[in-house]
């Protein structure tokens, strides 16, 4: 015998009255826990149950390091072009425009100055959800206007590497952004203006080899996938196993590759701890 019995047959529910359950309530982490988004939202992106650090972008960046959320944002309007013309399954052009739409940013990397625990710095921010983080002439050029920002005002600059390398639809172009990149860090380093780089999960292809690990300090978030070359390929170069842990921040730091790894939520703290030090200022509370 059935509990519950229909009074009224043929009663259906249009497609506008049906209602869904909204997306994003939950987040799940990669060892199975549960958070509610809210929560992890206020425990800085990482998950409380297991201390995953979640991947942000620049807006979230920019929201743990500086005062009250206030910066101002640097060449934002820089966008890319299409000089080659390149196309494989989708022309060039197309893929900016979907990246565009998707993430509502210009490019893969958002520059600001603001006060950060009371003190002007310059920050750098790659976004791995437009293309990937690849790097571009436009990667390139905001970081090194940036740079020349810092130079102009005496600023330490900061820069929050997460990207899957250059960029294979600028070809040439987005290489030459290494150089580009590392001669302007050159720059800053012989004006004795500090320069950390940040490695967040992932920081790969010629983002590391460039200047992702230029920095005066080079840090790194937990469990960040840090490299050049994927696993698979130095696997199948070497011909060897790879050790347990390879290309994670706590295998680089125990190599010596980074000075430290901070929780998120030390971030700022550990930021400007480091800028006081080495400008041989009095240590901000």
């Amino acid at each position: 015998m059935s509990w519950f019995k229909r009074k009224t047959k043929g009663i259906t529910t249009t497609t506008e009255e049906k209602k869904d359950i909204p997306k994003g309530l939950w987040y799940k982490s990669p060892t199975g826990k549960i958070v509610d988004t809210e929560e992890l939202e206020k425990n800085f992106y990482v998950s409380p149950e297991d201390g995953y650090h979640v991947r942000i972008g620049s807006r979230e960046y920019f929201q743990i390091l500086f005062d009250d959320n206030k910066f101002k944002e640097l060449d934002a309007d820089l966008e890319s072009k299409d000089p080659l013309k390149f196309e494989d399954t989708k022309k060039y052009p197309e893929r900016l425009k979907a990246a565009k739409s998707k993430t509502k940013l210009k490019d893969a990397v958002r520059t600001a100055v603001g006060k950060s625990k009371g003190k002007d710095l310059v920050v750098a921010c790659m976004d791995f959800s437009f293309i990937g983080g690849s790097m571009g002439s436009v990667v390139g050029e905001k970081i090194a206007r940036a740079t020349d920002y810092a130079l102009k005002k005496k600023l330490p600059l900061m820069i929050i590497s997460k990207s899957g390398g250059a960029r294979m639809m600028e070809a040439a172009l987005s290489l030459m952004q290494l150089a580009k990149t590392s001669v302007k860090l050159a720059q800053l380093a012989d004006a004795g203006l500090p320069y950390i780089s940040l490695c967040t999960d992932p920081t790969t292809g010629g983002t590391t080899a460039s200047f992702a690990m230029l920095g005066d300090i080079n840090i790194s978030e937990p469990g960040a996938l840090i490299g050049f070359a994927g696993p698979r390929i130095v696997k199948d170069t070497t011909g060897k196993e790879l050790p347990e842990g390879f290309q994670t921040s706590e295998f680089l730091l125990e190599h010596g590759f980074l000075d430290f790894i901070t929780l998120r939520k030390d971030l700022k703290n550990k930021v400007n701890q480091y800028i006081d030090l080495i400008s041989n200022q009095p240590l901000r509370a």
